[in-house]
C-alpha cells in the first residue's frame, strides 16, 4: 500500500471514530509528535495532560527523557493557532475534547472511551 493511501486510510479512521480535525492539520500533527523531543514540549501543557489522563484512569508512559505519544501529540494540537480567516479550528476546543482528539487520532479507543465516560457532560463533538 502507498504511503498516501495508508495516510488516507488512518484518516478515515479517525473521522470513524468521531475526530473532526481538519485532514492537512491532522497529518501535520502527527508529523510534527514524531519529530518532537521532550525539552521542545511545554511543561504546563504536560502536566495538563498528566492530570486529565489521571482523573480519566488513563496511565501514560512520561519520564523525563520520552513522552507518551498521546500527551506529545496533545501538547502540539493545544500549541497550534488558527490561521488567519479561519472560523473553526481545533485550537477553540477544550482541553478535554483536544486530548479526546489525540487520542482518536492514535486510535486509543479503550483510552477515549475512559475519558468521554468520566466527563458526560462535555460534549466530545464539534458544535
Amino acid at each position: 500500500m502507498q504511503d498516501a493511501e495508508k495516510e488516507n486510510n488512518c484518516y478515515e479512521q479517525y473521522q470513524k471514530l468521531g475526530g473532526i480535525i481538519k485532514e492537512k492539520d491532522y497529518e501535520s500533527a502527527l508529523a510534527r509528535a514524531k519529530n518532537t523531543t521532550v525539552p521542545d514540549l511545554d511543561i504546563r501543557r504536560i502536566k495538563q495532560s498528566e492530570l486529565m489522563a489521571k482523573i480519566a484512569g488513563i496511565e501514560l508512559r512520561n519520564t523525563k527523557d520520552a513522552m507518551d505519544q498521546r500527551t506529545v501529540l496533545y501538547v502540539i494540537l493545544r500549541a497550534d493557532t488558527a490561521p488567519k480567516g479561519i472560523k473553526y479550528h481545533h485550537n477553540q476546543m477544550s482541553d478535554q475534547h483536544l486530548f479526546a482528539e489525540a487520542l482518536r487520532m492514535l486510535e486509543d479507543i479503550d483510552s477515549l472511551n475512559k475519558l468521554i465516560n468520566t466527563h458526560p457532560n462535555i460534549s466530545f463533538a464539534w458544535k
